[in-house]
């Protein structure tokens, strides 16, 4: 059931077709012009520019290789593709795919520059401080209760833990931020409801600070630098008042897909009942109510631990695999291919490849390895539940690697 899968183009031989030319041109063409990688990692390359056209650049588009004045680059820039790939998604009309509309919003902006001077000071948001350390006290003393916990409330803690790690992974995280595949209103109403047992704060909000993290990655307007620790890209960042970078870049972020939604906005005005509701009453009622499991046991170890558990994989993708591990795709960025996070948090751990190809809806090449979230997507399309999944050519992965890696690939 792969029919649906939107693929780029790749870095092949030129071809033209219909008077325009191909996304595999820009690799024959490279040596003739200035070239704009415009790749989430978008950096000017020191290639060759035209001798008569010095004040020109030129940067690809879906199709095209427009040459450009400094003026005009930008605009050029925001209607472009990632890297050398076409993404084409969508209806079929007449045996072609109607392209989509690129997101931006996710793509790295090499063109923001830190202020300079003193840093804003640190101010401490003591609830959350407190509310924090007293979750962790007590997902520790979920794991004493765990010998005397039954079978099924166990099985039913796993449970919930990975229907709250899907609200993350394959809904706020792939579908909602990235719009790296297209989900009906049943899947979508399923990972809207996943997403408040997981209570990591309401879609629109996770959403448009995870898009200020792609675009601004490792910079004053990140979210969770990790440039400041790896205790505040863990958590450190959810106990102190954000930079004052992160609050304006997030209100020019273009969130219209978002709000246009029905899902994400009716979550959002319901979402303190709906996380009171479905992250701690019900994991804690049905074990209690169906087979007589201690009220004790069923909030503190499905309730509360199980909460603190998917917390920190989610977290750990912001700080462990920032830090650690290798850059196979893109050197010249900080996230790392980390397979411990990858495990934790159900695919979401090949962050190098992420970082490279955000749109990806699979997040890494390797299909099902390691990453339950694209069997569970996989697995919708096959139900006719969900389409239009966003994947990168293998000859676009390839350029990239040799452009940028860091030598470590391997298909292992």
């Amino acid at each position: 059931m792969d029919g649906d899968k939107q693929g780029g183009g790749g870095d092949q031989s030129p071809q033209k077709a219909n008077g325009t030319f191909a996304a595999g041109d820009i690799e024959f063409l490279i040596n003739q012009v200035h070239w704009k990688d415009v790749g989430t990692r978008s950096r000017e390359r020191d290639l060759q520019k035209p001798a008569n056209a010095p004040h020109l650049s030129c940067v690809t588009s879906s199709r095209r290789i427009h040459c450009i004045s400094g003026r005009t680059r930008n605009l050029l820039i925001k209607m472009s593709e990632t890297e050398t790939v076409t993404q084409h998604v969508g209806k079929q009309q007449n045996g072609h795919s109607v392209a989509e509309p690129p997101m931006e919003e996710d793509v790295f902006d090499d063109t923001y520059k830190e202020k300079d001077g003193p840093k804003p000071p640190i101010k401490l948001v003591w609830k959350n401080i407190i509310s924090m350390s007293l979750l962790h006290i007590s997902a520790l003393y979920g794991l004493i209760l765990i010998p005397s916990a039954s079978v099924l409330t166990l099985a039913w803690t796993v449970l919930c833990y990975l229907i709250s790690g899907l609200g993350i992974t394959a809904g706020v995280h792939r579908l909602w931020s990235h719009r790296s595949y297209k989900a009906s209103l049943p899947l979508r109403v399923f990972l809207a409801f996943a997403n408040s047992m997981a209570f990591q704060n309401d879609i629109y909000e996770w959403a448009r600070d995870h898009r200020v993290h792609h675009k601004y990655s490792e910079t004053d307007a990140d979210p969770h630098n990790v440039k400041r620790g790896f205790f505040f890209a863990h958590v450190g960042w959810l106990l102190v008042r954000k930079h004052p970078e992160v609050t304006a870049k997030g209100q020019k972020l273009e969130l219209s897909d978002l709000k246009a939604d029905k899902v994400v906005m009716f979550q959002r005005r319901h979402y303190k009942l709906s996380v009171v509701t479905i992250c701690f009453l019900l994991p804690t009622l049905v074990p209690w109510y169906f087979w007589g499991e201690s009220l004790d046991v069923a909030f503190f170890i499905p309730g509360l631990m199980r909460y603190a558990m998917v917390l920190n994989a989610t977290w750990l993708v912001n700080s462990a695999a920032h830090i650690w591990g290798n850059r196979p795709y893109d050197k010249t960025i900080y996230p790392r291919e980390n397979r411990m996070v990858a495990f934790s948090a159900m695919g979401e751990g090949f962050h190098n490849y992420h970082h490279a190809f955000p749109f990806d809806y699979s997040t890494s090449e390797f299909g099902w390895k390691l990453n339950p979230t694209s069997a569970f997507i996989d697995l919708m399309c096959f139900l006719g539940l969900a389409k239009d999944r966003k994947t990168v050519s293998k000859e676009t992965i390839n350029a990239h690697i040799k452009r940028r890696g860091d030598g470590s690939y391997t298909t292992s």
